[in-house]
């Protein structure tokens, strides 16, 4: 169960979840649930599970952000030709969606 928290950055809050909340997701794409994996951010560096990530539901798709220094991650997004997952540094991936 994903537990909403408040960010605040200057003047604008902005809420976000924890991890897990991309489970369902994820689950759809990969095999093993990657919530519980480590996931090392490009920003700082460090390695936490992906379950301690911040994860922003209300934009298109999910922002997944460092619970350190707030660096995205990820990003994952469906369009009509497929479920991209941006991994940062230009590379991505776009894997079919099934309808």
């Amino acid at each position: 169960m994903s537990i909403p928290y408040t960010y605040a950055t200057g003047a604008a809050e902005q809420s976000f979840v924890d991890g897990n909340a991309i489970a369902g997701i994820l689950s759809e794409i990969f095999t093993s649930d990657l919530t519980a994996r480590g996931c090392r951010c490009g920003g700082c560096g460090v390695v936490e599970p992906l379950a301690r990530a911040l994860v922003y539901l209300n934009c298109p798709g999910a922002v997944v952000r460092c619970p350190h220094c707030t660096a995205v991650v990820l990003r994952i997004t469906t369009t009509p030709t497929g479920r991209w997952l941006d991994l940062g540094e230009g590379a991505a991936l776009c894997l079919p969606v099934e309808e």
